[in-house]
């Protein structure tokens, strides 16, 4: 895996110039603090890797910690430390927790309990919720369930201390379907090839549609120089704003295999993913 990518994308279009303006008076109408972090890609670009280690640097670090699951086949709480526990078993939010109000859909209850109530607990005192996954064939959509998880991120909003890490599916379904319309920053992770950086400029095409302030780029399993550099290009050239690159590392496989959390390691890789932390967090600026 790995190698150079051509930056000249056949097809590909910048965010226009409209479409861009626009974006920009929804963010600024909007005054959440930055602490709802969704992270996105294409499968396998180390989505969950990257959410599970953010969220227990975060919680080492003093904050309450909620770490959302929104893909319908959960693997967040393993990547965490989650360790016995059957996602296809356990109690996922419950659909009817939402109220539609004219302002939108909400949660029924204040936003504390539900994470109390439905949350698993995982190691550092992070707070895990999921989605939900379903349990038989052909038995229908997950619609309901990704309205309860966009009813969450809204409510969740209100709760000033709290950093939310949300996992994505390897899907643009969270884009088309609001899912992710409530988080403060989107986080895109970049493979320093073809078809991972076109997933990249599409999701970041849907998101520039959406009310979130923040939509950026983090090169992963970066090799070399140039893998580091073609990323760099790829967003230069397509109007997107990169905020960092973590390194390829054979340890993440490692990790994997032996079902430890990365986060319990040390390394170039944990050690990158937490200045991503630093800046995305709002502790450290982007240099």
């Amino acid at each position: 895996m790995g190698g150079v990518v051509a930056t000249g994308v056949p097809g590909a279009r910048p965010l226009s110039g409209p479409l861009r303006a626009q974006h920009r008076r929804r963010c600024r109408r909007r005054k959440a603090p930055f602490v709802r972090l969704a992270i996105a890609g294409k499968g396998g670009a180390g989505k969950t890797t990257i959410s599970a280690t953010l969220a227990r640097q975060a919680a080492r670090a003093g904050r309450p910690v909620v770490a959302v699951d929104a893909d319908s086949n959960p693997n967040l709480g393993v990547a965490l430390g989650v360790h016995g526990v059957d996602p296809s078993t356990t109690p996922p939010l419950p659909t009817s927790l939402v109220s539609r109000r004219l302002d939108g859909p909400a949660l029924t209850s204040p936003i504390q309990e539900v994470v109390e109530a439905y949350g698993l607990d995982a190691p550092d005192g992070v707070r895990l919720v999921h989605l939900g996954m379903p349990t038989h064939a052909e038995e229908g959509c997950l619609c309901s369930a990704h309205a309860t998880v966009g009813a969450l991120l809204g409510d969740l909003g209100t709760w000033q201390e709290a950093v939310t890490l949300v996992d994505l599916e390897a899907s643009p379904e969270h884009l088309s379907r609001g899912t992710a319309r409530h988080v403060d920053t989107l986080l895109l992770v970049a493979e320093p090839y073809f078809r991972a950086l076109e997933t990249v400029r599409r999701m970041a095409e849907l998101a520039a549609e959406m009310p979130i302030p923040r939509v950026v780029i983090v090169a992963n399993k970066i090799r070399s120089t140039t893998d580091a550099e073609a990323v760099e290009a790829f967003c230069a050239q397509h109007g997107l704003e990169a905020v960092g690159a973590i390194p390829w590392s054979a340890a993440v496989l490692d990790a994997d295999a032996a079902r430890v959390p990365l986060s319990e390691q040390d390394g170039d890789v944990v050690r990158a993913i937490g200045e991503l932390g630093d800046r995305l967090l709002g502790q450290q600026p982007a240099a």
